[in-house]
């Protein structure tokens, strides 16, 4: 089951579940103190069960209220609804992974002044893995993504990110990593300037569970980028090209380190512009994961 966060213009938190492609049921109509996504993970650990049993129980004992998805977005994306999409749950922290696939890798070595740090990480035991964002810098779909004012060259990153609880992969949603490639690639001792500012990681716009999204090793992703209502490049590749599993990621992020619930990391990209091409304010990003949806936002200068 996928899960959506909707906030409203005086604050209300709302979570719903989508049982069926479109339709959105309102858990918090049922149950008033259920608000967040981690409210059903800490369920579902005490009772030995998943979300998603938790989530279908709930709906068994009231008549919950209804959305359509279509409708939210659509008036998400022009701000006219009184309930707009949020993200859809709140990471304590968000990590991700570098080099995870092998055109990162490549590109990369035609960035950096240091080549050899990419293919040592590449085909290393042991994977890149960065802090990536605070909860103030994680915006949700239809807000506005950051680029750097000191950087060149900026670029969206789309990534497949996983959740944790308790140590386990609970679901998955989509991850924006914005990267100031201009200063990533001047030095890789730039790389927390380069992956961490104000508006830099989007996530959403849904939480999969596990259980739901079942084998994550052949995902397709897309991402296309728009400009003045065009679209002004698009790139596509599949998870199947990834060279580490969101489990080896997980393992290596929590060895000798406390990583707190509902954390969310992201895998790595293969889907990187050119180095002719560059984000402008006012851009559109949309990406998409199959099984997951398509995560959409803005693009200002921060």
């Amino acid at each position: 089951m996928r899960y959506y966060a909707l906030i409203s213009n005086d604050g209300d938190n709302r979570l719903t579940a989508e049982p069926e492609d479109g339709l959105l049921l309102d858990l918090t109509s049922i149950d008033p103190d259920l608000t967040d996504l981690e409210d059903l993970a800490i369920a579902a650990s005490l009772s030995g069960t998943n979300i998603d049993e938790i989530a279908s129980r709930i709906l068994s004992d009231g008549e919950a209220d209804r959305f359509d998805l279509g409708e939210l977005m659509d008036m998400s994306r022009g701000g006219e609804s009184y309930y707009r999409l949020d993200r859809p749950f709140e990471p304590p922290e968000v990590w991700a992974a570098g080099v995870t696939y092998k055109s990162s890798e490549l590109e990369r070595i035609r960035e950096s002044d240091t080549p050899d740090v990419y293919s040592n990480v590449y085909s290393a035991e042991r994977p890149e893995l960065f802090f990536k964002a605070t909860p103030d810098r994680c915006v949700g779909p239809f807000e506005s993504v950051g680029i750097r004012g000191d950087s060149d060259w900026n670029v969206p990153e789309p990534e497949l990110a996983f959740v944790l609880y308790k140590d386990e992969i609970i679901g998955y949603t989509i991850g924006n990593d914005m990267s100031s490639r201009t200063i990533e690639g001047q030095n890789p001792l730039y790389l927390p300037q380069a992956k961490v500012f104000d508006r830099c990681c989007a996530i959403g716009p849904c939480f999969v569970s596990a259980e739901s999204l079942g084998d994550v090793t052949d995902l397709s992703i897309a991402c296309t980028i728009t400009r003045n209502g065009e679209d002004v490049w698009h790139d596509e590749t599949s998870t199947s090209e990834m060279a580490r599993s969101c489990e080896e990621l997980a393992d290596w992020l929590q060895r000798y380190n406390y990583v707190p619930n509902m954390t969310a990391v992201l895998t790595g990209t293969a889907i990187v512009p050119p180095p002719e091409f560059t984000l402008r304010e006012e851009d559109i990003v949309t990406m998409s994961i199959s099984g997951i949806g398509t995560l959409e936002n803005d693009v200002v200068v921060v």
